[in-house]
């Protein structure tokens, strides 16, 4: 059975499972989400979805994030500033409006070469992060 939803003004037809889909859609501020201050250099905030994680971080020139790896693809934009990934063993410098694509468990570390803010999609969302298990950020 279809259902008619007014979206700006304009009549449209969804079936059930969609309007539920519809529902469950959630608009997210940044200004709104509360930033995980993880060392005085660092801070994080992050959206999860179903099957996707949204992570917006604040990087101080001179912060560091130790060399690690994750089962997760990882997508980062960085939006403001300069940012060093070091990629087994090479050096990748990923400047505002540039994107590197991580494939899952590339170990990899990153240094803060200026005042940075980046944009981090993970699939799957990362548990660590969700759980609190993410010591090697904090410190």
């Amino acid at each position: 059975m279809a259902l008619s939803i007014d979206i700006g003004g304009r009549k449209q037809k969804f079936t059930e499972k969609r309007r539920q889909t519809l529902e469950a859609s959630r608009l997210h501020r940044w200004e709104e989400i509360e930033p995980d201050q993880l060392n005085p250099l660092a801070a994080r905030q992050f959206v999860v979805g179903t099957n996707t994680m949204l992570a917006r971080l604040v990087l101080k020139k001179g912060a560091h994030v130790p060399l690690h790896n994750h089962m997760n693809e990882q997508i980062s934009h960085v939006v403001e500033g300069k940012l060093e990934f070091l990629l087994e063993g090479k050096s990748v410098i990923v400047r505002a409006g540039e994107v590197l694509c991580i494939p899952p468990h590339v170990p990899h570390a990153v240094n803060a070469l200026e005042d940075s803010v980046a944009l981090d999609i993970f699939n799957p969302p990362r548990q660590d992060w969700i759980d609190g298990d993410d010591a090697y950020l904090r410190g």
